[in-house]
């Protein structure tokens, strides 16, 4: 099966107002957004109807969602297990309101150095997490990140395997990675391949950690995208680039940025041509 890619994006790294990431994005040619926060607020903070408004913004100017960029997750242990449980609720139900099944959510921070210590933990918790899904028809995308448990491509497999659900797949991010200190394509990939159905297009270096445009840093964002199209993926290529402000929250790139990073991908397509789109 030929391999079809779908750029999406997420658009608070443009702006606030949700119609000026809509119209950014529409004229590069991006028709997905991946959806973390409007109008100064989380995407997980949205009432019904600032998600109704969304909604029709959306279908407007003929967008779709790839996915909800939820915070959950990003949160510490000794939070009780129903905070992260309450706002999968919501997350589902902006699922519903925005027309997506994918959640985006990260492994829970975990002191440096320490992270066996925690994994029983973290486990009972992802599976939670993972069987309310699973009865909320939602898909949720783990993204690897920074002082997380899931940071590296090992306890990345971890999760996955230990838990074992459908409801739980991998949001490949390679700037994370090397972040890190991890080699995405040799050290990660490797160990995770079966389980990425959504990927994050960023890109950054070993020396410092700064973020780079994708192909520009040591992401190997370009081997990457060759493997995907050998696998035949059928998904999103999501840019979340960072250019100007990288953080715990998010980040932000403005629209000269992002105009760039859009680009940055589709140039790296270029010589797979009519293996991927």
């Amino acid at each position: 099966m030929a391999a079809t890619f779908t750029l999406s994006a997420f658009g608070d790294e443009i702006a606030d107002d949700l119609a000026t990431q809509l119209d950014v994005l529409a004229s590069d040619g991006v028709r997905h957004l991946e959806l973390r926060g409007a109008w100064g607020k989380n995407v997980l903070d949205l009432d019904r109807e600032e998600l109704r408004r969304a909604r029709a913004l959306l279908d407007e100017r003929g967008f779709g969602v790839s996915a909800i960029g939820s915070p959950i997750g990003k949160s510490h242990l000794d939070r009780p297990p129903e905070f992260e449980l309450e706002r999968l609720e919501r997350a589902a139900q902006a699922c519903d309101a925005l027309g997506t099944r994918n959640i985006r959510i990260f492994s829970f921070y975990v002191p440096a150095g320490r992270a066996d210590e925690h994994r029983e933990e973290v486990l009972a918790r992802m599976g939670r997490l993972a069987k309310r899904a699973g009865e909320l028809g939602v898909q949720l995308l783990h993204e690897n990140e920074k002082e997380i448990y899931g940071d590296t491509g090992e306890r990345c497999r971890d999760l996955l395997e230990s838990i074992g659900s459908p409801a739980l797949r991998m949001a490949f991010d390679p700037a994370n990675f090397v972040q890190c200190g991890v080699r995405p394509m040799d050290d990660a990939w490797p160990l995770l391949a079966e389980y990425v159905t959504h990927v994050h297009i960023k890109d950054a270096v070993f020396a410092d950690g700064s973020v780079r445009p994708a192909g520009q840093g040591d992401g190997a964002v370009p081997q990457l995208l060759h493997e995907l199209v050998a696998r035949g993926y059928q998904g999103f290529l999501t840019l979340e680039p960072h250019l100007q402000i990288a953080g715990p929250a998010g980040g932000f790139s403005g629209e000269t940025g992002m105009r760039g990073a859009i680009g940055a991908p589709r140039k790296l397509l270029r010589p797979l041509a009519g293996k991927g789109q």
